[in-house]
């Protein structure tokens, strides 16, 4: 390929949005974004604005709303942005269209119900024998958007791709770190959005700065442990995509999982739309059970937003534990 890669955005949510605009900054190539909704993006397309998604940001000139799939075919690297429990059903709509040799990146955070999947792994079963990566880190969509300094990790078993693809979205303000650790990277993203939910919890039930402070430090534990389990590395883990984001995701109400966290917490009905770490509770738990990996937070979080378990119970069963040594 000549120049800078083409890149193209298939999810047309606030993440996905910001990412079209990075992608156009970086490239200064036209990139398709790529939305299921025709009325809707031709809507983003007429008011050059993702008002539903992403109100008050300007789409960059680069970005070309659409809802024809086929715009993906003409790219270097595809950016798949939706959910984890429909990443699937996506790339292999997508199979065919791809160009030869064009990497898919997946930029959710979760397991898959059922298989217990990570994303990146999911991606290689749905694309054999194609480059697969993921972004993650902590990164809130406006701020992104708005063009505020982020640094997320880009990850891929080949270097040299992650490498590739990170240069291909950075920006003055938007800087993508390389891996090579698709697990540690993948799990990070998964249980932080799982943890997220229960320091909204301890926010929410006011069980004071003390309690949020040892729940960030024992879910991280938590990661830490099943992430050796999986193979992933530590530094992977106590960097951007793991603590980073953990730091982030559950210390702010921008922040979907902390928000529901923070309304079962106060006992109020949970959002209408359920944040991604709903979803991944039971999966990311199943998962440590099958690695033989104790985690107690998560267990509770999954009960609680199971509505198995009352709060109240679920603070209760964990300062009930025996005392152990920390390690």
């Amino acid at each position: 390929m000549s120049g800078r890669p083409h890149v193209a955005v298939v999810g047309a949510g606030a993440w996905g949005t910001a990412l079209a605009n990075v992608a156009a900054e970086a490239s200064g190539a036209p990139v398709p974004l790529v939305g299921r909704d025709g009325a809707a993006m031709a809507e983003i397309r007429r008011a050059r604005e993702n008002a539903a998604k992403l109100p008050g940001i300007a789409l960059h000139p680069g970005v070309t709303p659409t809802s024809e799939i086929e715009a993906v075919g003409g790219a270097d690297i595809v950016l798949i942005v939706t959910p984890t429990q429909t990443l699937r059903a996506v790339t292999v709509q997508l199979a065919q269209l791809l160009k030869a040799g064009a990497p898919v990146v997946a930029c959710c955070k979760g397991v898959e119900r059922g298989t217990l999947a990570l994303p990146h792994v999911v991606l290689a079963q749905a694309l054999p024998g194609r480059n697969v990566a993921l972004l993650s880190g902590p990164s809130f969509a406006d701020d992104v958007a708005r063009g505020l300094p982020t640094a997320v990790t880009l990850a891929a078993s080949d270097e040299g791709v992650a490498g590739t693809i990170a240069a291909s979205l950075a920006t003055r303000s938007f800087r993508p770190y390389r891996s090579g650790d698709l697990a540690g990277v993948a799990l990070g993203g998964a249980a932080k959005n799982v943890l997220a939910i229960a320091a909204g919890v301890v926010e929410g039930a006011g069980l004071g700065e003390s309690a949020a402070a040892a729940l960030i430090a024992r879910g991280f534990a938590e990661l830490a442990r099943l992430g050796s389990a999986l193979g992933a590395r530590p530094e992977t883990l106590s960097g951007l995509s793991g603590l980073g984001d953990l730091v982030l995701t559950a210390t702010s109400e921008k922040s979907r999982n902390f928000s529901l966290g923070l309304a079962l917490g106060r006992g109020l009905p949970p959002p209408a739309k359920l944040a991604e770490g709903a979803a991944t509770a039971d999966a990311l738990v199943a998962l440590a059970e099958r690695h033989e990996v104790e985690m107690p937070v998560s267990a509770a979080v999954a009960e609680v937003v199971a509505g198995r378990l009352a709060v109240a119970a679920a603070v209760e069963r964990l300062l009930a534990r025996p005392l152990r040594a920390e390690a």
